[in-house]
Order: structure tokens, then C-alpha cells, then sequence
């Protein structure tokens, strides 16, 4: 028995281009082609394919899921190893909503008392929060990510935390406008998406389409949209119809 692209797409929730794109990563090849071009999925492609979502969601780029799958593991084995990996990720993000929520809580008081939230440890604004390896997410923007690499290979383990956490900040930001019920078109949320662009433009000159390209990637890209989400749920689209907004309105 095998699976059209199509339905294989609805069960996974990946889009049929995203399959292709495995695909031709050599990734997940479907078990055979029709006459009609459509690809066809078996048993094996989908165990394969839940290998391939599941690091995903761990954060891991597809060059080293190619690695990881080339190695031939079993595929109990392999999936012990997934299963540790995602009980600590679940560990993770339960002291990032623990966070979050602390978070919310001491800004409401503020706001019930009337006074400005006073951050006496600012550390723990980020508990929960680990570096990400952004350029490992990099695949369609292959001049970004050797640029990106080149800088992440110099950088001390402290400058790359410090990083994570100016990406993460700026993320906050982001969510905290579009709490506050600005559009994605409002200056105020311009002004964080400029920031974003001027710090991509000292990597690179980057045009117009690259960078709406970029935005779309905040929803597409499997990673980037579970960072946005793990934020607050709706971030990832706000982060894109903002980057679009600025790219037509400022650089068009």
C-alpha cells in the first residue's frame, strides 16, 4: 500500500513543495512515480519521514538529518535517541512557559499597580531559552548561511549566547506590539522589522524579494515558525506580513 504526495501532506501537515524539496535533498525519495508524475509514499518513506519531522522540531538542520539518517541506524535505535532528545526539549520548554508565564504575571501586577516592572535579574528572562544553530536553518539562503557560518566559527561561546538571546529579546519585542494590538504595518513595529533588516544588510546587501523571501521563511521553515510560536502563538505570521509591509512600503 502507498500514499499519494497529497495525502501524505494532509497526515504530516508539510506541504507537497517541502516534500519535493526532500526529495531533491535526497532526504525522502517516494517509493515509486506515477504515470501522471505523482509521487507515491510507502510504509518505510513515512517512518522515514517522521525521523526527518521529528529532528526537525528538534531544531536540527537538514545537512545533519542527512548525516544522521546516511548512518543507518536502526530504526528502534534511532527513535530511543529521538525520544530522549524530545523529553528533554519537552523539559525545555516547560521551564520556558514557566518563564513566559512569570513573565506575563509580573507585567500585569505592574500594570495593575501602576508602576514600571522592575527587572532585578534579567538572566532569568531567558530561562528555558538555548542558543539555536540559526545558520543550520539556512538552506535557502545559501550566501546568508556561509556568511553566517563564517562568523558562528569565530565566535566565543559566550558571544553566541549573547546573540541568542539579542534574536530572542527582539522576538519578545515583536510579540509584546503585536499584544498591544499594533498591525504589522505600524511604525512602531517597523522600527523592530528596520533593526532586523540593517542587521542583515552589515552580513550582506540584501534585496527586497531576499528579504520577503526571508519572512516567509519565519512560517515555512519548520524551526524558525516553532521559535516564533514557542513565543506566542500567531508570531511567526506577524513576523512575516511585517517583513513584507517594510520590504514593500520601504524597499520596493
Amino acid at each position: 500500500m502507498d500514499w499519494p504526495i497529497a495525502e501524505v501532506a494532509r497526515m504530516s501537515g508539510v506541504t507537497a513543495r517541502t516534500l519535493r524539496h526532500y526529495d531533491e535533498r535526497g532526504l525522502l525519495t517516494p517509493a515509486r512515480i506515477g504515470a501522471n508524475g505523482h509521487r507515491h509514499y510507502g510504509q518505510s518513506q513515512l517512518l522515514r519521514l517522521q525521523q526527518i519531522l521529528v529532528l526537525r522540531a528538534l531544531g536540527v538542520g537538514l545537512q545533519e538529518i542527512a548525516r544522521i539518517l546516511s548512518e543507518g541506524v536502526d530504526e528502534v535505535e534511532a527513535l530511543q535517541g529521538h525520544h530522549r532528545r524530545l523529553l528533554a526539549e519537552r523539559d525545555r520548554l516547560d521551564a520556558l512557559a514557566a518563564t513566559v508565564s512569570r513573565t506575563i504575571t509580573e507585567l500585569e501586577q505592574s500594570r495593575k499597580d501602576g508602576i514600571p516592572m522592575t527587572i532585578n535579574r534579567p538572566e532569568n528572562l531567558f530561562e528555558g531559552f538555548t542558543p539555536s544553530h540559526y545558520e543550520d536553518n539556512m538552506a535557502d539562503f545559501p550566501e546568508l548561511a556561509e556568511v553566517l557560518a563564517r562568523r558562528a566559527a569565530g565566535m566565543s561561546q559566550a558571544d553566541a549566547d549573547a546573540a541568542h538571546r539579542a534574536r530572542t529579546a527582539q522576538m519578545i519585542r515583536l510579540a509584546e506590539l503585536m499584544a498591544a494590538g499594533h498591525p504589522a504595518d505600524a511604525e512602531p513595529v517597523r522600527a523592530e522589522i528596520d533593526a532586523q533588516y540593517q542587521a542583515l544588510t552589515e552580513l550582506r546587501t540584501l534585496t527586497a524579494e531576499e528579504f520577503r523571501a526571508i519572512g516567509r521563511a519565519c512560517v515555512d521553515n519548520d524551526a524558525w515558525r516553532t521559535a516564533y510560536e514557542t513565543i506566542t502563538p500567531g508570531l511567526a505570521g506577524f513576523q512575516r506580513d511585517a517583513i513584507d509591509s517594510y520590504a514593500v512600503n520601504r524597499l520596493a
